[in-house]
Formats: C-alpha cells, structure tokens, sequence
C-alpha cells in the first residue's frame, strides 16, 4: 500500500509488512524515515542487519542467499537495499518478487531510492509489490512550507527564533534540510541541556556557518546578477566539494518559480519599485532579485524551468548527460550569457 510519511508510525504499529519501500529526494526526510522503521523493528527483535548498494550489474545471488539460508536459530534480520537509481533492472525485480512469495517473519526489506516516477509506479510489476508492501512516497518540503517546517524543528528543541532570525536562517540553509538540524543542534549546545532558548536575528549571524566554502545561494545569486565569470568559479567549488547536484539544482528551480510571477508583473507594466515593496526578500539578497526582475522574460524563465526538468534527471542518471555540464549550461543561460557551445565548455574548464 501506498501512504504518505506521517502515516508511518501508525502503519508500523498496525501490521507487518514484509517489504517497506523509501522513495524521495530528500536525504534528511529519507534517512529520518528509514530511522523510524529500523528503531521499530529493533524494537520487535531485528537485531540483526545488513546491507546492500544497489549499483548496476549488482549480484543479486548474494541477495538471495540472504533471504533463502536462513536457520532455525538465526536472528531476525532487517536487509536493507540502497538504490543508486530509482528502478531495479529485471534480475532485482524477479529477487524482490520470489522474496515476497516466501512466508518468513523474520526477515524484513527495507529499500530506500530517488523519487519514483510515476511511469515505474504504474508498470503492473511495481503494482504487484506495492499490494504487499509498504511504499512511502517522501516529499521535499517546498519554499512556501518551509518556515513553518524549521520553526516547528525549532520550538521542539525549545528554540524559540524572532521572525527575523528564523529568515536569516532559511536563507543560510535553505534547500539543505540537513544543514538546518544541524543547526538547532549547535544552539542547543550552546544553551546547555534543558534550556528554552530565545533566538534572535544577531545571534543566527554570529553563529550560523556556511556549510561549504561556497553554497548554493551564492551561486544563483550570482547567475541572477549576470555575473558569468563568478558563477562559473562557484559551481567548480561546489563540484569539488561534491556537494550533491540535486541540492544545486533545486535552489535554482525554486529561485526560478518564485521570480516568474514578478516578472509577469513587470512585463503588465507594474513599476519595479512596487514589486520589490510587496515581494518578501531578504535584504541581502535585493540587488540581485532587483536586476534579475529587470532583464528577464516570462518566456525565458518557462524555457529555463523546462532545461532544469532535463538537468534533473541528469541528476537522477535518467539520461547520459553529465549532470555539472548540464548545471553549467542552464546557470550561463540565466545569467544572460549569450555563448556558442564551444564556449560554454571553455567556461566549465576555466
């Protein structure tokens, strides 16, 4: 069956399934998620675990002889599989079936994946396995639900953040989940334990970190700003410290979505001023949504959000692109660069 991830624990608790399936592109929300059904069936006696990357040409004899030697007196065991890509070639989809025609409580599968696209979620195999199993489609949380996601993490850790300082917050972190536990985890240590914490604006500058020397905000700022020669310098920074293409990705996307409703607005001929009055920007970010606003068009931004629907599954290795070259040429295209395909590999090399 199909549920959404705050259907989990009660799931968990009402039956056992012999399959639970983990699909998101979220890596916080999958790791919390995986977390819950491990501790659970830790709980009920999974002492045992282990472990499979599921890579392509992988041997799935091995996964066999996992879940067909097992002993009278053999633990239980939970076998994880770790999916590189959101589908399983044919010899992994046949493992998977033959397992769940098998009668055994003691072993239980946990596989976490990218997101699921819909066209593998209809096919009549998948079907099959989600009548039996449990399939948790994980979401991200989108930029409108996200300050109330982060305070929520907040005043559970009895943080309470002004206004202020909870927007400086997201602009740090957004689109890194993890990043932002990690944060709440800092001020809690620097409060000491059992302390209800008032936090405001100057305090997140002081202590807050960037999470890489260079981040993704940065980066679309400067793409935004029509600043080639930075943008460039900064998605090399990001690649070389493998910072996950996904992440970069999607705070381009959303950045894209939110500047094509002020875009139309300037193009009916609303005054730039009184956009940039009513639009919520963080100050520091302004100069660059001010001149991105300028010189953009509605037309372009719908052809940027279609490239970036190509990047993506770049990304998720749905197509032979390289994904950073992909990246490369959708920032040169929003920064208002106009350059021959020679050039743009010239740039990815500089």
């Amino acid at each position: 069956m199909k549920i959404k991830t705050e259907q989990l624990a009660r799931t968990l608790k009402a039956n056992a399934h012999p399959v639970y399936w983990l699909s998101g592109d979220e890596p916080l929300l999958l790791q919390e998620a995986a977390d819950q059904v491990r501790r659970y069936h830790r709980d009920a006696g999974f002492v045992d675990r282990e472990i499979h990357t599921i890579e392509r040409n992988f041997n799935w004899e091995r996964f066999r002889q996992s879940t067909g030697n097992l002993s009278l007196f053999a633990e239980r065991k939970i076998i994880e599989l770790r999916l590189q890509q959101p589908k399983l070639e044919d010899e992994g989809k046949l493992a998977l079936a033959d397992f769940l025609e098998t009668d055994n409580s003691d072993l239980v599968i946990l596989i976490s994946s990218p997101k699921l696209e819909s066209s593998v979620m209809q096919t009549k195999w998948f079907k099959s396995i989600e009548s039996r199993s449990v399939v948790v489609q994980i979401w991200p949380i989108d930029r409108e639900n996200l300050p109330r996601w982060l305070e929520s993490r907040m005043l559970q850790a009895n943080i309470h953040p002004e206004p202020d300082a909870l927007q400086i917050l997201i602009d740090r972190i957004e689109g890194n989940l993890l990043a932002a536990v990690q944060e709440i985890e800092k001020f809690k240590l620097l409060a000491g334990p059992d302390t209800t914490i008032k936090l405001d604006a100057q305090t997140v500058m002081q202590v807050v970190a960037d999470h890489s020397r260079y981040n993704a905000y940065q980066l679309v700022d400067a793409a935004l700003t029509g600043d080639l020669a930075r943008t460039q310098k900064i998605l090399n920074g990001l690649q070389a410290e493998d910072v996950y293409p996904l992440v970069i990705l999607g705070a381009v996307t959303r950045e894209l979505r939110t500047l094509q409703p002020m875009v139309e607005k300037r193009e009916n001929g609303q005054p730039l001023t009184a956009i940039m009055q009513t639009a919520r920007i963080f100050f520091n970010r302004k100069q660059a949504v001010r001149t991105a606003i300028s010189r953009l068009s509605s037309a372009l931004i719908w052809e940027l959000l279609e490239q970036a629907r190509l990047v993506d599954q770049a990304c998720k290795g749905m197509s032979p692109a390289n994904p950073w070259d992909e990246l490369s040429m959708l920032l040169i295209r929003l920064s208002g660069s106009r350059v021959s395909t020679a050039a743009e590999h010239q740039a990815l090399s500089n």
